[in-house]
């Protein structure tokens, strides 16, 4: 099932598409995120964009890695949404296609590549209501609620 998060679509604008892909990164009792400055300050979960010719799974550890400095492994897909949103930083209004994933934490290999991020842990309740991304807030839940069974 699609579901979409946030401001719903403008239909007198259009929007290009964006696929893109992000993890719920397991670190035990809580999860590791990100802290993004620009273009607003916000914590999410890492990921992003995916490059043409690039497959999600790729995508996914090239993102956790730039962003984070951590590897992951054991990666699940949980499902996707769509956002419709204005990215500044491209001057593009987006169809973001966000496909969810979760995945354990791996061995950190060096500080954040990405300018601007800083790898963050959060406990798993203080995530649920602080990742700035709706749709980030519930995959997080679904995975947490599956963790602990």
């Amino acid at each position: 099932m699609n579901r979409r998060f946030g401001q719903p679509p403008d239909p007198a604008r259009r929007y290009t598409p964006r696929p893109g892909v992000y993890a719920v990164i397991d670190a035990g009792d809580g999860i590791l995120a990100t802290f993004q400055e620009e273009p607003r300050p916000e914590l999410q979960l890492p990921g992003g964009g995916i490059d043409p010719g690039e497959a999600p799974l790729v995508a996914l550890h090239r993102e956790v890695m730039e962003e984070t400095g951590y590897l992951i492994h054991a990666a699940r897909r949980l499902g996707m949404f769509h956002r419709y949103t204005y990215m500044p930083e491209y001057d593009l209004f987006a169809q973001k296609l966000c496909h969810v994933y979760v995945a354990r934490l791996g061995p950190r290999r060096g500080a954040p590549t990405e300018p601007g991020h800083t790898a963050v842990f959060l406990p798993w309740d203080v995530a649920a209501e602080r990742l700035a991304v709706s749709g980030d807030r519930h995959f997080l839940r679904m995975a947490w609620g599956a963790l602990r069974r």
